[in-house]
């Protein structure tokens, strides 16, 4: 795609901005880049606050013990911080979503308890001592593994990004759900643990006309993918635990597949089975499902790979912004290719482009993690961020995207998001050309 600027940005006239809407305008916004005097504008002036000085009960008696909490839970204060579904978007709550509250967290690893779901059988509750995984097919010897045979081969941590292929799937035709957390919160990025898949295949040997893996899980759904047996070589893990402890039973407990910088569907959870094969199996979620719609009506199947995409995380509908002066502007970056290079941000709808700071870790096919400082004087504005991933990939637009696929996919929408924030510091999910 190339990198195509916005035309530029006009005040709209009362009513016009819709979520679906700001197809011809924009805002003229003026936030500038915060400079020196961060201190005073950032913090309180010295004066008498209740809320230093006056005790609390918390200054004065004994909190609970160690055994109050075996497993450790989050604040009260931060019960908010969930993962939250739509529940039109899909037929029932067993085949569902739920997603990442992205607007609540910071640096580039997701905690367990909010990374995001995507069940077409609902959770299976696996006992692991009953579970196998089967290797059959194209190899010289089939063999059936036990969770402690898998554990006793070489093991390997990566973090990666997890993104399901139709994230943002419901932005095609035009701005639809205002919360970053509903646009694209099906994306995670965890550490996890576990075997090459390599090894696995090694121990069983493979046949000279093997070509083809089809992963399958143990669930309800029977949920199966091909996928090709060099990807299976290069990098893909047979994992049974993230951020160091066991998977989670919605994130596949306790084996599931780990194919990096692929689509979500891919990395098949409650794995019980790999066959070997000589051609693709073209199984029903990637034939029915998991294939983009060209505009001509044609489908293009086996488009694996998530591109380069980024959002800005807050300000956005969720996270309004509640302070004129010095704020911070953050977001995520991510791409199925390779690491972030770079992150462009605009406050003005393309008018003028400032590269954020990447923060933290900048590691391939994981999310990272931006900053912009900015100082933000109650006037309207129109924020994009476009990521550039180490191979030159350049996040495209959403008009782009459309004129060559149309708009009636679902899935692989990297295109820019547009978040307008109001004066009042509402922050709506529109579109601007």
């Amino acid at each position: 795609m190339t990198d195509k600027r916005l035309s530029p940005p006009r005040l709209p006239a009362e009513g016009e901005a819709t979520r679906r809407g700001f197809l011809k305008g924009g805002l003229i916004g003026s936030a500038a880049l915060a400079g020196g005097g961060l201190l005073s504008s950032a913090a309180r002036a010295a004066e008498p606050d209740p809320a230093i000085m006056e005790k609390k009960d918390w200054n004065q008696f004994l909190g609970v013990g160690v055994d109050a909490a075996p497993y450790g839970q989050p604040s009260p204060y931060e019960a908010h911080v969930v993962r939250r579904d739509v529940e039109w978007l899909t037929a029932s709550r067993e085949s569902s979503v739920n997603f990442t509250p992205l607007h609540e967290l910071d640096g580039f690893v997701t905690p367990n308890g909010l990374c995001f779901e995507r069940h077409h059988g609902g959770v299976a509750e696996v006992d692991p001592a009953e579970h196998r995984l089967m290797i059959n097919g194209l190899v010289d010897k089939p063999l059936v593994f036990t969770m402690d045979d898998i554990k006793r081969f070489p093991r390997q941590n990566h973090f990666y990004f997890l993104e399901c292929a139709a994230n943002s799937g419901m932005e095609w035709r035009g701005a639809q759900l205002n919360g970053c957390q509903y646009t694209h919160g099906m994306v995670h990025c965890v550490q996890y643990t576990g075997v090459p898949l390599k090894l696995i295949l090694e121990e069983a040997g493979l046949k000279t006309n093997a070509k083809w893996l089809m992963a399958e899980g143990a669930d309800s759904a029977g949920m199966n993918r091909s996928i090709p047996l060099e990807k299976g070589l290069e990098d893909c893990l047979v994992a049974f635990k993230m951020n160091g402890e066991a998977l989670r039973p919605e994130q596949g407990y306790p084996l599931r597949l780990v194919v990096p910088g692929w689509e979500g569907n891919m990395w098949v959870k409650w794995l019980r089975r790999i066959e070997v094969g000589d051609m693709p199996w073209h199984a029903r979620e990637e034939t029915s499902k998991y294939t983009d719609l060209m505009e001509d009506g044609r489908a293009r199947r086996f488009t694996w790979i998530m591109d380069a995409k980024s959002v800005v995380t807050n300000p956005s509908p969720q996270a309004p912004l509640l302070h004129k002066g010095h704020n911070i502007l953050s977001g995520l970056a991510w791409s199925g290719r390779g690491r972030i290079k770079r992150v462009d941000v605009t406050l003005d709808g393309g008018k003028n482009w400032v590269e954020a700071d990447l923060q933290g870790h900048v590691l391939s096919r994981c999310l990272t993690r931006f900053y912009l400082p900015f100082q933000w004087t109650g006037d309207p504005l129109l924020i994009q961020s476009r990521a550039i991933d180490e191979t030159g990939y350049v996040q495209p637009t959403k008009d782009e995207l459309r004129a060559v696929r149309g708009e009636n996919s679902i899935y692989h929408n990297n295109g820019i998001q547009t978040w307008h924030v109001r004066d009042n510091g509402e922050v709506e999910n529109v579109e601007i050309s």
